[in-house]
């Protein structure tokens, strides 16, 4: 199905740059272009996996599992089989300049904030965001849902000056 150079270099072409920015918020920038490599190395040999439908939401799932191996072992590794879950500890959100709204993200769980960081600042919902979090239509729906409500209530809960 995908064994030529055309459709590895197609799906680079079309998606490096989304997963490039993707690290660039949540890893040291030493490590973006070896991280953004892994997945697309990862891509190359599960190429068979990769769904034609869904290839960035694969590519952002592969993403999360590089980048929960790279923070457990301190340095980028190449995946060879995914793990199970994703590490759920997204330092995305130190990326964010406000401090306050970094004070209101740190109040959620870290799902939460990996679901809202996905749907605002990778552009993912409805079977995009599914497949990236391994989660049913209906289940991604409501873990949004869920996200957002926890948000608007720690939004409004936040200690506020003056």
């Amino acid at each position: 199905m995908h064994s030529d150079e055309s459709w590895f270099n197609d799906l680079f072409a079309r998606h490096s740059a989304d997963l490039y920015r993707y690290f660039a918020r949540r890893a040291p920038s030493d490590d973006v272009d070896d991280l953004t490599a892994d997945v697309f190395a990862t891509a190359w040999r599960r190429r068979e996996d990769v769904p034609a439908e869904a290839e960035l939401p694969w590519l952002y799932r592969t993403a999360g599992f590089v980048l929960a191996n790279h923070r457990r072992k301190g340095r980028p590794t190449p995946v060879a089989e995914l793990p199970e879950q994703i590490d759920p500890a997204d330092s995305a959100y130190a990326a964010i300049e406000s401090e306050e709204i970094r004070r209101v993200l740190d109040v959620l769980s870290p799902r939460d904030r990996q679901v809202l960081l996905l749907a605002a600042w990778e552009g993912l919902k409805g079977a995009e965001l599914a497949e990236v979090l391994g989660l049913s239509r209906a289940a991604a729906d409501a873990a949004l849902y869920r996200a957002r409500t926890h948000l608007t209530r720690a939004w409004e809960d936040r200690p506020t000056s003056g």
